[in-house]
This record gives C-alpha cells, structure tokens and sequence, in this order.
C-alpha cells in the first residue's frame, strides 16, 4: 500500500529538503505463516518410583520432529515425601512438599523448633508438617533428634533419582546484627561443616546445643554436605532464626531444576545416591 503526503502535511522542519517536499510512504504489512503441524512435544525423563509423578521436557518442533528451542520441564506432580519414626521415646511423623507454596503445620511439642520449621516452610516455600510427641518431660533432645532424622528421611524420598535440580545452593541470611551463611550439596554423601557460636544455653526452653545436632540428624539421613558459617551475631535467637532462613533458601535453590540439565542427573559419574 502507498499513501501520498501532499507538502502542506509535512512538518515544517522537513519542507527545506525537496525529496520530501511530495513523499509516497510504502507500507508493508508482513503475516507469519502459522505451521500447521503439531507445536508441542513432551518427553518423560524422569518417575520417582517412591512417589508416582512424572516430570516431562518439552520443546518447539518443526514439521520434520526437529526441536527449535531448549526444552524446559513441564512438572505433572508434586515432590512429596512422608515418614513416620515411632520409638520408646517418641512419635514423629513428616510431611514435605518440595513444590509447595510455603505452608507450615508443626506441633513437635518444642515452640522454639516449630518456630523454626515455619521459617523452613516459609523461605524455602517447602509444604512442612510436622507432628510428634515424645518425652519432652525429661528433655527436647530425643524429640529435636527424631524430628529431625524424619525430616531428611522425607527429604530423600522427595528428592527421588534428583534428575534435573540444581543439587547446591547457598545463602546468606541476615537477621538484624546476625549474619549466616549456609552451602550445601545434595551429593547423596552426609557432612556437616558447624561453625556457629551462640552465646547464650537457651533461646526460652529450648537448649541452643541442640542446633548442631538437629543438622546433624537431618545430614545423616538426607545424604547432604552441609556447611553453616557464622559471620557475625550476638543475639542467639537472630543467630538461629537466621540459620533457620539461610538452610531454607539454600535447600530451595539446590531442589529448583535447572532448565539447561534437560532432565539429567547433575553428577559427571551419571548417579547421585544415598552412600
């Protein structure tokens, strides 16, 4: 299409010049042919025999089946892993949803724990129940421990065959004058590297040694390479908390999948797995 703009419409700045005194302006309107063939194609990599979900690739193609873009992951399911520890001592059962929306439901008899469980839920958008009893009359130690070795059990059952994630995160979290740094590696091999000094013996009711030993307990089942390094902080309950947010965040970006893997486990030997 061309249109003809007569001298009197051009602006004024233009008329100097005489190739534009009396201008025919082209108009090309272009339409991008829609291909008629399928667009869509999915492919499974990867079900978590333990928990019945698949989760799928997919990708552009062309009429020949040829991929015209990166494929990304398409989730059918959601990452859900469940244990139940009963013992003499005590009755802990777990929930976790590693694609949840951050949900938090924790009675384990210990107020300062599920404190910190919320913050597991909530900054690493994981769904977390927790409910236990134990006997908690004598001490929290057997409570914090199981609690915790049911939570890293839920976690590796979640974590399935780990095709496509991240496997390390780390992050730093500050909490007013407190300041943590944690980095871990969902390698299948448990190491905890401890580094916090928490000056006071109790956050209310609840015995700061247990911190370590819940991390402890929770490596030893998961299969995690844990480090927590402390960079600065002198109010124990912010040094706490602020582990509580940094683990949470870490654990988030180390369980995300990487578009780029395409589905792959992230180990040059091929396998990651509980040793």
């Amino acid at each position: 299409m061309e249109l003809t703009l007569p001298q009197t419409q051009l602006h004024p700045k233009y008329l100097p010049f005489p190739s534009l005194k009396s201008s025919r302006v082209s108009v090309f309107h272009t339409i991008t042919p829609v291909p008629t063939s399928p667009l869509f194609q999915a492919s499974i990599f990867s079900l978590n025999p333990r928990n019945p979900r698949n989760i799928s690739t997919a990708a552009l193609v062309d009429g020949n089946g040829n991929s015209t873009s990166p494929t990304f992951p398409i989730d059918s399911g959601a990452r859900i892993g469940e244990m139940k520890r009963v013992t003499k001592e005590t009755n802990v059962s777990v929930k976790i949803n590693l694609d949840g929306t951050g949900v938090a439901d924790n009675s384990s008899g210990i107020p300062f724990l599920d404190h910190m469980l919320d913050q597991l839920a909530s900054h690493g958008l994981f769904d977390v129940h927790v409910k236990a009893t134990g006997d908690t009359h004598i001490d929290d130690h057997h409570t914090n421990e199981d609690v915790a070795l049911a939570i890293g059990t839920a976690l590796l059952q979640a974590l399935g065959d780990r095709k496509g994630i991240n496997r390390f995160g780390n992050f730093s979290a500050p909490l007013d004058e407190a300041l943590v740094h944690v980095s871990l590696d969902l390698s299948g091999r448990p190491h905890l590297g401890y580094d916090l000094n928490i000056p006071t013996q109790r956050v209310g009711k609840y015995d700061t040694q247990l911190v370590e030993h819940f991390f402890q307990s929770l490596v030893n089942t998961s299969g995690m390479t844990l480090h927590i390094r402390q960079f600065s902080g002198t109010n124990s309950h912010h040094i706490i908390e602020a582990t509580f947010k940094a683990f949470a965040r870490a654990l988030r970006q180390a369980t995300e999948y990487d578009t780029r893997r395409r589905g792959t486990i992230p180990s040059s030997k091929g396998v990651l797995s509980r040793s």
